[in-house]
């Protein structure tokens, strides 16, 4: 049953939603993290460029045996149209950190729970990429409280960043919920993805002022 759910369309499409995300992101974090705040800022940026894209192209070519494809694995370069619409119109600073911060949290959250059940090969692509994104979900966390505890407009800007974004991924998390995936091929806990994503939002200490959900 979990080997046919993993070449399922369902499958495929979440890693396709996955690796749209990671690819869009990565080139944001090249065009936008090049003008960052500060050179650290700015090296950090386009250092986690480079990991995003190759998550991207990790799980393109995952994708690429999944569908049974037996050319040349093609040179990526653009997405299949499934990267959040939030995250395709990403700006500037700020939204890049508010789109960093959403999308390694919740793909985060995903990953993890692939990872709990399936066959060693799919595990162990799985925890590589989630031990690699470690630094970026740091990273990303670090950033979202800084520019929360930021002066002037800053807070109230980002917190507008994270509610253009938020709605999409809520519905994106409640989709994968619902789809058969989670039953037949990730281990079913007591905490959906959606409340578990909530829960890490609530670490922002938001408070009255906080996104919505």
């Amino acid at each position: 049953m979990a080997e046919d759910m993993r070449n399922s369309g369902s499958f495929i499409e979440l890693l396709e939603t996955i690796a749209d995300n990671k690819f869009i992101l990565g080139d944001r974090l090249v065009e936008i993290g090049v003008s960052g705040p500060n050179l650290e800022a700015t090296l950090a940026a386009v250092a986690m460029a480079q990991g995003e894209l190759g998550h991207a192209r990790l799980l393109y070519n995952w994708i690429f045996e999944l569908k049974g494809l037996k050319s040349k694995k093609p040179n990526i370069e653009r997405q299949t149209g499934k990267a959040f619409k939030g995250v395709v119109e990403t700006h500037n600073w700020i939204t890049l950190m508010a789109s960093l911060y959403t999308v390694v949290t919740a793909v985060d959250i995903v990953l993890s729970s692939i990872s709990e059940k399936g066959s060693d090969k799919t595990v162990s692509r799985v925890q590589k990429l989630i031990k690699e994104q470690k630094e970026h979900i740091v990273y990303a966390q670090q950033w979202a409280h800084q520019l929360l505890n930021d002066q002037g407009a800053i807070p109230i800007t980002f917190k507008e960043s994270l509610n253009t974004l938020l709605p999409e991924v809520q519905q994106w998390l409640k989709e994968v919920e619902t789809t058969g995936i989670m039953d037949s091929y990730y281990i079913v806990n007591d905490v959906s993805l959606s409340s578990q994503f909530e829960e890490e939002l609530n670490k922002l200490n938001l408070d009255d002022r906080a996104v919505v959900y």
